[in-house]
């Protein structure tokens, strides 16, 4: 079997353990026969089997798709900027839903089923100005341009963010929930919204991959290849907008994956796009899945929110890598 085949079923079967230990592992324990039988023979009197199907099936499901999501506009964004070190938050994602969750209470919006789409367009619309910004000019959507705008436009937003909760405590205590990064609470009705939409833009990615690694190479080794690179940046950005929006919206502003899953998996499968892609979604989903677990578990009976773990277990990563590995160079 070729090594990135290999790299990419190992990245599999680690998403399979993963989703086994999400299902089975929380507050209590659940012994792998007993998930099985709640996933392929439910009984609904059995109490455990109904924590498996009520409450971690949905958990684990959102915190896969949103690893997945993470990790594929991770590594579309250091693709497009060709910067080994970008992530999704550089178009002003994660600031965007922030700010859309702290003015939802406002307008009356309250509650995690409300704040999912409130999120999502507060994503949307501020990686739409970000492009905007950067796009104006001769050199329109290029990488330098898009990483500045980016920079700028975040500190705004987070410094309008920050005023509006000093300015309001019961804000505050709604938004600190959701800022920590959290899959408590996760409902069925929250995967159907975000099924549709993370498949989508990962078939997308995936699908101009190959023009997007054309323009990774310069821009003048595009054009020579008949790519339209404005197109190219343009779609790009709205994947990356679409997948990041999607799992910021569902499980809040989730740091590190989208940094340090494409850039690990770099390390292991090389530049080609298609097979980053594969190798970061596996990657993604398991990192946030194993971190939503020993999030479970570290500090019993309480929990420690997703994004917490993640950022303290994928920052130790990505300063290791950075410790004893060379940057890989796009």
């Amino acid at each position: 079997m070729p090594r990135r085949a290999l790299i990419a079923t190992a990245a599999a079967a680690a998403l399979v353990i993963a989703v086994a230990l999400s299902l089975a592992i929380g507050s209590r324990s659940i012994d792998l026969g007993t998930v099985g039988e709640a996933l392929f023979a439910f009984n609904p009197e059995d109490p455990e089997q109904l924590i498996v199907r009520e409450l971690r099936v949905s958990r684990t499901v959102i915190a896969v798709l949103a690893g997945a999501a993470l990790g594929i506009a991770g590594a579309l964004m250091q693709s497009l900027t060709r910067n080994p070190f970008a992530d999704p938050g550089l178009l002003g994602i994660n600031a965007g839903a922030s700010l859309a969750v702290v003015i939802a209470p406002t307008l009356g919006i309250t509650g995690f089923a409300a704040q999912v789409p409130v999120a999502f367009v507060g994503a949307g619309i501020a990686a739409v100005i970000v492009y905007a910004i950067g796009a104006r000019g001769a050199a329109a959507g290029a990488p330098v341009r898009l990483a500045l705008a980016g920079v700028a436009f975040t500190a705004l937003i987070t410094s309008i963010t920050n005023a509006v909760l000093l300015t309001n405590d019961a804000t505050l205590d709604q938004y600190r929930l959701w800022v920590a990064g959290s899959l408590t609470g996760r409902q069925s009705e929250d995967i159907t919204t975000l099924i549709p939409i993370v498949l989508v833009a990962i078939g997308a990615g995936l699908l101009f991959s190959r023009q997007l690694q054309a323009v990774s190479l310069g821009e003048d080794t595009a054009r020579a290849l008949g790519i339209n690179i404005t197109a190219t940046r343009v779609i790009t950005i709205i994947i990356v907008t679409l997948l990041a929006a999607s799992a910021t919206a569902a499980a809040g502003p989730i740091v590190f994956v989208g940094l340090a899953v494409p850039h690990v998996a770099r390390a292991l499968v090389g530049a080609s796009l298609p097979w980053l892609l594969v190798v970061s979604a596996f990657g993604g989903a398991t990192l946030v899945l194993v971190c939503d677990v020993i999030g479970r578990v570290v500090a019993p009976p309480s929990e420690i929110g997703v994004g917490i773990t993640t950022a303290f277990i994928g920052g130790l990563i990505f300063a290791i890598m950075a410790r004893r590995m060379k940057v890989v160079e796009l």
